[in-house]
């Protein structure tokens, strides 16, 4: 861990409490680095938005008869892109305001009328859609032998599975890090901007 750590800059507290968490094992959440933090959070986003989600895409058009003559497979996709639609929406908001808040609070710069309780609040998991496409496939699209359905079937699955468990990480790690920030920067006194 060590090694990989110096290679790639990576801070080996936030490594092992994030691998801990994920594996359910005991982790230590009192020595992470936001800024580590962010950074595997930006870089999650990218994957799932960037990869994961566009190769899902791919997948089900290569799997589904996408005629105009089937009706479910188009219904399909298109619940599908309204789902990236939702997610693109999800992580942009939090690339864009939350992190660049946390940010902002790392520099010492209080905001008077924001917390990342409000952020923490409306926080929804972003995998259970994936469930429900699943489902849809399963019950409404029952086709034998089609080892391409399978397999993107298989990769919904591991996708909700991994945005759960982001979201979690966001959830159980992510946001109380901040809060203790916040609580920091109060108790010293900083200058709380109005923005």
């Amino acid at each position: 861990v060590r090694e990989i750590r110096h290679m790639h800059n990576v801070d080996e507290s936030t490594f092992l409490t994030v691998a801990n968490f994920i594996t359910g094992r005991d982790y230590h959440s009192g020595d992470i680095s936001l800024t580590s933090l962010i950074r595997y959070l930006k870089n999650s986003h990218e994957y799932f938005l960037d990869f994961n989600l566009p190769g899902i895409r791919r997948k089900l058009i290569e799997s589904l008869d996408c005629s105009s003559a089937n009706d479910i497979a188009m219904l399909i996709i298109r619940f599908y892109d309204e789902y990236v639609q939702a997610v693109n929406k999800h992580m942009k908001y939090e690339d864009e305001v939350i992190f660049t808040y946390v940010e902002q609070l790392s520099s010492g710069h209080l905001r008077e009328n924001y917390t990342i309780s409000e952020f923490a609040s409306k926080h929804k998991p972003i995998g259970d859609k994936l469930k429900e496409l699943k489902d849809v496939i399963i019950r409404y699209y029952p086709e034998k032998n089609n080892y391409l359905l399978n397999s993107v079937l298989v990769d919904i699955i591991l996708c909700e599975q991994d945005l759960a468990s982001h979201c979690q990480i966001e959830d159980n790690l992510f946001v109380p890090a901040v809060k203790a920030i916040e609580q920091e920067l109060k108790e010293s006194g900083a200058t709380v901007a109005d923005d």
